[in-house]
């Protein structure tokens, strides 16, 4: 029987993440089929999950979920309608995972992932002309978990992903996005945080392809890392020959507060087309010291000092959520690992 070979750092995307030496390839091969835990309202709908699957592009550690998974979960909304949905994931494994939002739909769509152990998921995500998902994923932080999460997202004409990822870190958490505009007036707006303390590790791989012209995306990631952890971002933009009018931004910042922690951003930009708009940005820093010095002179605790300014750090990047209930428990798991390094 041939071993199974893990993505390690000779691989360029997995540079930063060496999945290799994270966990033994006899776990992976083992690992048994993830199970969530699954509320939908509105007019979503849970069906079982189809023999065959919508192709989309996806990294190396997908088709090794597709391969393992005996099951998994498959929501569909209908034409016009709106619903939405909570997928709690409650048993790591290997897992697949089909959403389809019809013409003119919409979805808000809440993921939350806390399981110990080892996960490896596979998300195929297919809207249709002018549908729209609103898509949150909190990944809890804990120490020895290791998590992959590959997103396939494929968006008509006229169709609008808007994503947003907060993780609080892991042994390894990496997740992945291949996103494919494909109709114009398409568009993808992604956002996240990264919280890291002590040990914890969290790297979100991009890769957005505007492939019609007249195409739309926005990116910006906030991290930050204390301890001996490491957070990663790195964002490829292409656009295909002829996708004249496409339009991309994607703004990637970091926040060290230590000697010992490491942030790694490598946003990229592959461009074929002529007329088109796009720009990239990467910063990495500490905090300012004369902003902490002007809040403790007006007497503010230096701890809480400094969870304030990581908080303004972090706002916008929040903020992109548009669901308030939401964007306040996302709020309140920042905080919480704001605390932890500010202690």
């Amino acid at each position: 029987m041939t071993a199974l070979v893990l993505p390690n750092r000779r691989v360029e995307d997995w540079k930063y993440s060496d999945l290799r030496n994270a966990i033994d390839p006899a776990a992976v091969d083992a690992a048994p089929t993830a199970l969530w835990r699954v509320s939908v309202s509105g007019a979503m709908e849970q069906n079982d999950f189809p023999e065959i699957m919508p192709y989309g592009r996806h990294g190396a550690m997908a088709e090794i979920a597709a391969a393992h998974a005996e099951s998994g979960v498959f929501l569909r909304i209908g034409k016009g309608n709106e619903g939405a949905a909570l997928l709690e994931l409650t048993q790591g494994g290997h897992g697949r995972v089909l959403i389809v939002v019809e013409d003119g739909a919409s979805l808000m769509l809440r993921e939350l992932a806390s399981v110990e152990g080892f996960a490896n998921l596979a998300f195929d995500i297919v809207l249709a002309r002018n549908a729209t998902l609103s898509h949150v994923r909190e990944a809890a932080g804990q120490g020895e978990i290791v998590r992959v999460f590959d997103y396939s997202v494929r968006v008509a004409q006229g169709s609008a992903y808007r994503a947003h990822f907060a993780d609080f870190g892991a042994k390894l958490s990496r997740t992945e996005l291949h996103i494919a505009l494909e109709g114009e007036g398409a568009q993808a707006h992604l956002s996240g945080v990264s919280v890291l303390a002590e040990g914890g590790h969290a790297d979100v791989t991009t890769r957005i392809a505007h492939a019609v012209g007249n195409t739309q995306s926005n990116q910006l990631f906030k991290i930050i890392a204390g301890g001996k952890s490491r957070g990663v971002y790195q964002g490829k933009i292409s656009v295909a020959e002829g996708a004249n009018g496409s339009d991309s931004r994607q703004t990637a910042k970091g926040l060290l507060l230590g000697d010992r922690a490491e942030i790694d951003l490598k946003p990229e930009l592959e461009i074929l087309a002529d007329d088109v708009k796009c720009a990239h940005g990467a910063a990495i820093g500490d905090l300012d010291s004369e902003s902490l010095f002007y809040l403790r002179s007006r007497g503010v605790p230096e701890a809480e000092a400094r969870a304030l300014l990581m908080r303004a750090f972090l706002e916008d990047a929040v903020a992109e959520i548009s669901n308030d209930d939401i964007r306040a428990a996302v709020w309140t798991r920042v905080e919480a690992a704001l605390q932890e390094l500010s202690a």
